[in-house]
């Protein structure tokens, strides 16, 4: 959580980061006597840097229970259908970001904070300011509005950004995302401005002067007032319609130009929502569907040795071209020579590859065999 929260640079992919945290959660389950109140389970995010001013979210700002299977995904549904007569779903893209409040009064933009622990977030208005997707003003009628959205770095901006990080000898980002929320949290608002971020809105935490009886119309509104709201999301009614929604998002995935780890289904209606509730980490209306990163077998034609702006040498693998997550691949970073020995990656060797954060090709295996 420090890794991938608070320093913007984790050691794991994201997807191994949510199969541990789910291992974390079944154990605390078969041995409650070993489950611990500050577990990162119990706990979203991470912690208030004290580099920003630090702001008490007027709503708390949850996480998703995440699934990883069509199965587990249907049996939350059908959990509902126990509770819900006739219930109507959204499916969205989850947008791979940060997570951050948008906070209006008397229809002008008056603060913008980060998740932080879900209680209290960062003070992140000023560069907040230097990102798209937003406006300043809504209609002045709306005493209150607090939104909530997520800060997004394009793919293309990203590869951009760490060329140039990597001329300038300067801390190469792992992924957008980690991009996205470093570039957010400078204390220099001028060098968020020059990362070209965008912002995606999904929900309405609270607002006062007017109502919705649906999520779907919440949005409409929002997107009416000018923000940029989370696109082509789907309206469902039953659990097969809900996943060949998963499924097209699914296979949007590689063709978009920015980073989406999963499929968010909640229920649309308001007063259902209500219904239903939420514990001190989750909704209960509310999950994520976690694609598995799309791995695919090639063969290791030659390994060459890249000569970087500043002369830093990285080994590369050309491979046999093989697509993968939309796109052609036909070479991955081989990092160094500590990871070429440590998978015994030779020429000519049949392996696995997959896209890091969907985007920058490496070899996961080889097949020994």
């Amino acid at each position: 959580n420090e890794k991938y929260y608070d320093l913007d640079s984790p050691e794991i992919s994201d997807f191994e980061y949510d199969k541990m945290l789910k291992r974390l959660q079944e154990l605390e389950e078969m041995y409650p006597l070993f489950a611990d109140s500050n577990s990162p389970t119990k706990k979203v995010g991470g912690k208030v840097s004290g580099d920003f001013k630090k702001v008490l979210h007027k709503y708390p700002m949850q996480s998703l229970t995440d699934v990883f299977s069509e199965n587990e995904l249907k049996s939350f549904l059908l959990k509902i259908y126990d509770i819900i007569r006739d219930p109507e779903f959204v499916v969205e893209r989850k947008i791979d970001g940060l997570s951050i409040a948008l906070e209006y009064e008397n229809g002008i933009f008056v603060k913008g904070a980060t998740r932080g622990d879900g209680i209290t977030g960062e003070d992140v208005t000023a560069n907040l300011l230097h990102v798209n997707g937003f406006p300043n003003e809504i209609d002045k009628k709306i005493k209150s509005l607090v939104v909530r959205g997520e800060v997004y770095m394009t793919n293309s901006t990203f590869l951009e950004i760490n060329e140039k990080q990597e001329i300038l000898g300067q801390k190469i980002f792992a992924n957008p995302r980690n991009a996205a929320a470093g570039s957010l949290r400078q204390l220099d608002p001028q060098i968020t401005a020059r990362r070209k971020l965008s912002l995606f809105v999904f929900n309405i935490q609270g607002i006062s002067g007017i109502s919705f009886k649906s999520h779907s119309e919440g949005i409409i509104w929002l997107k009416s007032q000018g923000f940029d709201v989370t696109p082509d999301y789907k309206i469902c009614n039953s659990i097969d319609e809900v996943w060949n929604a998963v499924e097209e998002i699914g296979e949007l995935r590689g063709t978009l130009d920015y980073g989406t780890d999963g499929a968010v289904v909640k229920i649309n209606s308001l007063a259902q929502r209500e219904i239903l509730g939420a514990t001190s980490k989750v909704p209960k209306w509310a999950v994520a569907y976690k694609y598995p990163p799309e791995q695919k077998e090639t063969v290791v034609e030659d390994i060459v040795i890249q000569v970087g702006r500043t002369g830093k040498l990285t080994p590369l693998a050309r491979l046999k071209p093989v697509k993968v997550s939309g796109s052609t691949v036909s070479r991955a970073t081989l990092h160094n020579e500590d990871y070429i020995i440590e998978k015994d990656i030779r020429v000519g060797d049949f392996v696995i590859i997959q896209k890091a954060g969907d985007i920058i090709p490496e070899v996961v295996k080889v097949l020994k065999d």
